[in-house]
């Protein structure tokens, strides 16, 4: 196993964390219950949404929403095709046909409002937008071009938890938002999402399709005595536990602090990188927007061998990463015939450097020192 001097992230768990899950192993009620309903709460109060439903993953908060959105055979749905495959598969699992869209631009790696405004037809039915790396991208005007077009807005808000566009937090844009817990994210604990939303009939029927189309819940049952519970439609078991709903509410209450140490480190990053060619980093967030600050990646200038230059910073004991791999070129969901060409030269040109709260300044010199020697190296052997 490979042992980096600078891990793409920090997934470490602390002492006080492990004290609060021995707590929820002691009290005996392991499943969804009492702390799934405080982290609810906590991120109603967070982000200002109306209802927070937890759920399993971030990719059943996705399949969920496109079930209480409507979606089925006939429908389609416009989202980037630099995503991870949940955002599709979520789509694509109701029955309904994913619909790529390009990126803003080369150093904008998010959904273009003008470019799905460009495929939207009569059977359009709704807007995936994707908040990528933490960045809230064009969602503002997403937002408005669903309105205008009477249509459904969906986020996949995995890498946003923390993220805001004007006084709005990202996830409670449209009718439905998901944010993702799984370990390399801001609220990391292995596992994990939440969805939310605004609209108090979709929050109920979340809350019934995450656990069978159960009427009640098992905790709800426990609390209140309840001895009966009807199954009012087709579910899945998409719970949350309290051990992960615990360890999250611990990581939400450092979230933003860890998310100052996070834009200390881009920032840092931005500068340092300024005296390196080769090499562009993502946009940084506007003036009324926040990252989340999830990632940090850059693009390298065409004809720079990708490959070599990840080598040459593993050697260095810096480990980096590839988000994403074109939707539409997979097998999947392979559309030859498309061409999104900012799409497929980002992809085959970006790479994901390491971030996160506790790095510190000798790890960051090393992975822009690594990233200099690599291009000069690359460079060298054309």
């Amino acid at each position: 196993m490979q042992e980096w001097k600078v891990p793409l992230g920090d997934a470490r768990v602390r002492d006080e964390d492990l004290s609060t899950l021995c707590d929820v192993y002691r009290s005996g009620w392991l499943s969804m219950g009492p702390r799934t309903q405080e982290l609810e709460s906590a991120l109603e109060a967070y982000t200002g949404a109306s209802h927070a439903i937890a759920v399993s993953s971030c990719s059943a908060g996705l399949h969920l929403a496109c079930v209480a959105a409507g979606l089925g055979p006939g429908d389609r749905v416009v989202l980037p095709s630099n995503t991870f495959v949940a955002t599709a598969n979520a789509v694509a699992s109701c029955g309904a046909e994913p619909v790529f869209a390009e990126i803003a631009g080369p150093s904008e790696p998010w959904l273009s409002a003008d470019a799905v405004a460009e495929v939207i037809d009569e059977r359009t039915r709704a807007i995936f937008a994707v908040c990528y790396g933490g960045h809230p991208g064009e969602i503002e005007r997403l937002r408005e071009l669903a309105d205008d077009r009477e249509m459904i807005l969906l986020e996949d808000a995995a890498h946003g938890s923390g993220a805001w566009s004007g006084s709005s937090h990202v996830g409670t844009f449209g009718l439905a938002g998901a944010l993702s817990f799984s370990s390399a994210k801001n609220i990391g604990v292995g596992e994990g999402g939440m969805v939310l939303t605004d609209d108090p009939g979709v929050a109920e029927q979340l809350e019934r399709l995450r656990w069978h189309g159960i009427s009640k819940s098992s905790w709800g049952r426990h609390r209140d005595a309840v001895s009966a519970y009807d199954v009012t439609e087709l579910g899945f078991n998409y719970r949350l536990d309290d051990p992960r709903a615990a360890l999250a509410l611990a990581r939400l209450h450092r979230l933003e602090a860890e998310t100052r140490q996070r834009a200390e480190v881009e920032n840092a990053y931005r500068h340092d990188l300024e005296q390196v060619d080769g090499i562009e980093p993502t946009a940084p967030a506007g003036p009324s927007q926040r990252s989340s600050h999830l990632m940090f990646t850059v693009t390298l200038e065409n004809g720079i061998d990708r490959d070599r230059f990840r080598r040459c910073l593993a050697e260095r004991g810096v480990q980096t990463s590839l988000h994403f791999l074109p939707l539409h070129r997979l097998s999947l969901y392979s559309r030859t015939e498309l061409e999104l060409p900012r799409t497929e030269s980002y992809s085959a040109r970006a790479v994901t450097l390491p971030l996160f709260p506790r790095m510190e300044e000798w790890q960051r010199e090393l992975v822009v020192e690594a990233a200099a020697e690599a291009i000069a190296s690359v460079q060298t052997r054309r």
